[in-house]
């Protein structure tokens, strides 16, 4: 029989509205402006005296607030207005000085039963609701040469065990130069290095009682060294972005040695940067014995217990950067533990020491450089001021049981310290050192504007065609207008559910879909025209209707569809967002102007004697 659906095809087009309604509803609850505080220190619980000074420094400054929820060592207040976010943020901040992190968020007010059910809304881009943009470049030329640096014990320990000769090898820049006895012993050491070290070019220079080696990095090794430190910070940035809990940030990679990141949500770029900046990084020590000189070793305290200390030998092991892996577990006595993966260099290293260390100690020092804001009087007015400061702080203090390799495991540690642990080596220091080289920061009263412009632009857009389409089309363009509007549902809702941000080009994408939409119905609508014109019955014209214009409207969306993954594939940023927005919208354009009117026109028109159609024009 034309025109009519069947049952199950009926229920499934009511499933998926009813489906797109709920996915799309959280959209309908906007979140509340917030202030989160968290301790600098991961692994600090939220304390009571600090709850009781942020609310009273709220309450001295006349900041309404609402809906305090303390969850482990993060507290998240809300407030009643955006306009008191930074207000708050800069009071709370000089209050509880650098010891915790204040940062602007948005908290959410989904209903429970909605997010039971795996509904959320979409996040929005850094231009509609504001925050800091950030451009970060390695300084590879510090890394380098820190890296070159480390050759320097590894190759007087290899020589040392080939009984190769050398008079003293000095660093300069990325070139290591290494002075043998005679022309003979560097001739030998040619071929070892020409083994084992094939980063290397080799330039030998004779000098007036030596003969030395020029040993240079090679541009491939150079390569290597520069995509490990910026995938490295990349995975450390990014970390450090969770923990300020930002809604859907961005941070990507931009060209050889830069890193771009975006922060919807947060205005105080001074406090970003502190977070984001923050150098840090491990070391492995053995602890001095006893009767060493001072002069070899320093003291440190323990970073979870500053009034107890240990002294550790100068030299080093290896560092954080040779970590490979690290995750908590328990021993066969059920105590904490790290299991550690160094690579082959740090491997090697390790093995070389700890083979003449059994029963000593080996120590894991935590070294973090950080800024630190202090505030100066300049001209009756209190100025903040940021210097760098050096920690260095003792995470671990364990007996080496054996000989030690690429795999180990830290014990004597206690209760939540693994975890803590294995988390800073796997991704708690950068790399290389990074500096800022743009920063910009959109307020939230422009994101706002943003906002509004957005929504007023897809309402006239919308508005406009709804108008059309009902004079138009009659009967046929009122169909037409609430499948419309169910393709913004869907589109919504699609968007929901995979967590994507909304920007304002994903608005852009949004309006275009509005008049994408109704276009294939308008090509159904004038093909059940021309068929009418041509003696069809009104049941015929809408059958031939459905089915000669399908063809032309896939063709059309498949096209589109295909720039949009391009656009999505290459494009960056703001290209991303609209063409993100584009392909939902045409995805959900194919299922509302073909099925979802056709179900309607069928339940309108179908199964019965019908003379005429509500379509509008001359037929």
């Amino acid at each position: 029989m034309l025109n009519k659906y069947p049952l199950w095809k009926n229920l499934l087009v009511v499933l998926v509205l009813v489906l797109g309604c709920i996915y799309a509803a959280p959209n309908l609850y906007p979140p509340d402006p917030a202030i989160q505080i968290m301790p600098s220190r991961a692994g600090t619980d939220m304390s009571e005296d600090v709850l009781v000074k942020v609310r009273q420094t709220l309450e001295q400054r006349g900041i309404e607030y609402f809906g305090e929820e303390v969850r482990g060592s993060t507290v998240l207040m809300r407030l009643t207005s955006n306009d008191q976010q930074l207000p708050a943020k800069d009071a709370l901040q000089r209050i509880l000085g650098d010891s915790y992190v204040v940062a602007l968020n948005l908290a959410p007010t989904t209903p429970d039963w909605l997010l039971n059910l795996g509904a959320g809304p979409m996040t929005m881009g850094l231009d509609l609701s504001g925050g800091v943009h950030f451009l970060m470049e390695v300084d590879m030329d510090d890394y380098l040469k820190s890296r070159v640096t480390n050759y320097r014990e590894e190759l007087r320990n290899r020589l040392r065990e080939e009984q190769l000769r050398y008079r003293r090898i000095q660093i300069d820049g990325s070139t290591v130069r290494v002075s043998f006895v005679d022309a003979d012993t560097r001739t030998t050491a040619r071929a070892f290095f020409s083994r084992n070290y094939p980063e290397f070019t080799q330039t030998e220079v004779d000098g007036n009682d030596s003969s030395d080696l020029l040993l240079s990095i090679t541009e491939a090794k150079v390569r290597e060294f520069e995509d490990y430190a910026v995938k490295q910070n990349l995975t450390t940035i990014r970390n450090r972005v969770n923990e300020l809990g930002v809604a859907e940030p961005l941070v990507q990679r931009q060209g050889r040695n830069r890193i771009v990141v975006e922060l919807p949500g947060v205005q105080d770029t001074a406090e970003a940067k502190k977070i984001l900046g923050k150098a840090a990084n491990l070391e492995f020590r053995l602890e001095a014995e006893a009767g060493a000189s001072r002069l070899a070793t320093d003291e440190y305290n323990f970073r979870n217990e500053p009034f107890r200390s240990a002294r550790l030998e100068k030299t080093l092991i290896t560092t954080g950067d040779s970590v490979t892996n690290a995750q908590p577990g328990f021993d066969e006595n059920g105590f904490p533990q790290v299991n550690i993966s160094l690579d082959a260099r740090g491997g090697a290293m390790m093995t070389q020491v700890t083979r003449k260390a059994v029963q000593r100690r080996m120590a894991v020092l935590f070294v973090e450089r950080r800024p630190q804001t202090t505030y100066e009087v300049v001209d009756g007015v209190e100025v903040p001021k940021t210097i760098q400061v050096v920690d260095k702080s003792i995470i671990s203090l364990a007996t080496i049981q054996t000989t030690l390799g690429n795999s180990f495991r830290i014990t004597g540690l206690q209760s939540g310290e693994a975890s803590e642990l294995a988390l800073l080596l796997r991704a708690g220091a950068l790399a290389a050192p990074m500096y800022f080289v743009e920063e910009r920061t959109i307020g939230p009263s422009l994101g706002k504007e943003n906002i509004e412009m957005g929504v007023n632009s897809v309402v006239l857009g919308l508005a406009l065609v709804l108008v059309l389409m009902a004079v138009y089309y009659r009967t046929f363009g009122l169909v037409a207008n609430v499948a419309l509007l169910a393709n913004i549902v869907f589109l919504i809702a699609m968007m929901s559910m995979i967590g994507a941000t909304l920007t304002l080009p994903g608005i852009a994408g949004i309006v275009l879909t509005v008049g994408m939409a109704v276009d294939a119905n308008v090509l159904i609508f004038s093909r059940i025209r021309e068929e009418l014109r041509a003696g069809r019955s009104p049941q015929q014209a809408i059958h031939e209707g459905y089915d000669r214009a399908f063809v032309t409207i896939l063709d059309a969306n498949i096209t589109t569809l295909i720039v949009a993954l391009i656009l999505f594939g290459v494009g960056t940023g703001p290209v991303k967002g609209f063409a993100v927005t584009l392909s939902f919208g045409i995805i959900a354009s194919m299922f509302t102007a073909i099925t979802l009117t056709r179900a309607m026109i069928n339940l309108i028109y179908g199964n019965r004697r019908v003379e005429s159609l509500s379509i509008g024009g001359r037929v």
